[in-house]
């Protein structure tokens, strides 16, 4: 019997490390590809080698590859290797503000290393299916020209035909990006490519707020699991601009693997999908405050910063209707509030320790 094999890139982080655990749960072969570049941009805070002794620990069927994606000889011959039954790819340079500052290790992480993993499997395994996780950056901050309403606690869409959220015909030019959405856009484009071009079985899954118990959030990336560690220790929480009521949609981590695994089941060649939680799992940053001190008892400390990050999106909410309808079995499974209270506990016992 042929073991099935997994290839996940960027495996000791969030998402990868739940495509980890499940598909190594489900008899899989996981092959994990991680050089803990997120200390190296976040410093130890970001640090995921926690994360990958905790793989190690669990899973006897998971091999970690101590392997940079931006090594182009290398990767090719790890997909020779294992010439994997699937690819998963989510490793990533993830921040605006630090790419601004290291524009081409952000681009050559995001944009040629996905060009690399993409090569080395049109070469070692070309009818695996393959997925990316892309970005909702990807549409830079056009998604702000849309007409919107102030509410007491949150931006709104004003134009009804928003009122679902964005679809994934939303332009992706002509905008500002950030020099991290730029690097995604190209990686997006290229997954996109390869699938249209060479009839590769591809996707991009352009994600909202990605976040789950396992997040190592920092200031620079990762919202809501930094917000509500602030809040569990104390610290003051900076609001950069929007009056604080700019709206992100937040999905768990697990919805974001039960998606991958429906399209490695059933997969399409060269698609695109706007993944997140969708308006019944979106909350504002005053909103958030107000259901982690509800869920901790303690008040959150923060302060304003009357600049908002360039590119930011004020309102983001994804529309799940193309999702819904090419994987019907798929949904949303994890609320708003099942979700904090996973981050606040997985917190409590990080910083227990």
């Amino acid at each position: 019997m042929n073991v099935k094999k997994l290839l996940v890139t960027g495996s000791s982080g969030l998402i990868g490390s739940e495509v980890v655990a499940y598909f190594a749960a489900s008899g899989w072969e996981v092959h994990g590809v991680d050089n803990n570049m997120r200390a190296d941009f976040f410093g130890p805070q970001g640090d995921t080698r926690w994360n990958l002794g905790r793989l190690r620990e669990t899973w006897s069927n998971f091999r970690h590859h101590e392997v940079d994606i931006r090594n182009r000889e290398a990767v090719k011959a790890l997909l020779q290797e294992v010439k994997p039954t699937a690819t998963v790819h989510t490793a990533a340079q993830p921040s605006h503000d630090l790419a601004a500052s290291r524009p081409f290790d952000d681009f050559d992480v995001n944009a040629v290393g996905t060009l690399n993993m993409l090569e080395a499997a049109r070469l070692a395994c070309p009818d695996s299916p393959f997925v990316h996780m892309s970005t909702n950056k990807v549409y830079g901050d056009a998604p702000n020209e849309i007409a919107l309403s102030e509410l007491p606690t949150r931006w709104d869409y004003a134009d009804p035909a928003y009122a679902d959220g964005i679809r994934e015909t939303f332009r992706i030019d002509q905008s500002k990006h950030s020099l991290f959405g730029a690097s995604k856009v190209a990686a997006d484009v290229m997954v996109q490519e390869y699938g249209r071009y060479f009839g590769m079985p591809t996707c991009c899954l352009r994600g909202g707020c990605l976040t789950g118990p396992n997040h190592s959030g920092v200031e620079l990336h990762g919202f809501l699991s930094y917000l509500i560690r602030c809040n569990l220790e104390g610290k003051t929480y900076r609001v950069f601009g929007y009056k604080g009521k700019q709206v992100r949609d937040n999905i768990h981590s697990y919805d974001v693997v039960q998606f991958m695994r429906h399209f490695i089941e059933s997969p399409r060649k060269g698609e695109v999908y706007n993944l997140g939680g969708g308006r019944d799992n979106s909350v504002s940053i005053l909103e958030a405050f107000a259901l982690i001190s509800e869920i901790s008892g303690k008040k959150m400390s923060h302060e304003y910063v009357d600049q908002n990050r360039q590119g930011d999106h004020i309102c983001y909410i994804s529309n799940l209707d193309k999702l819904k309808a090419h994987y019907p079995g798929w949904d949303i499974t994890k609320n708003l509030r099942t979700t904090f209270e996973e981050i606040y506990q997985s917190w409590l016992k990080r910083t227990a320790k």
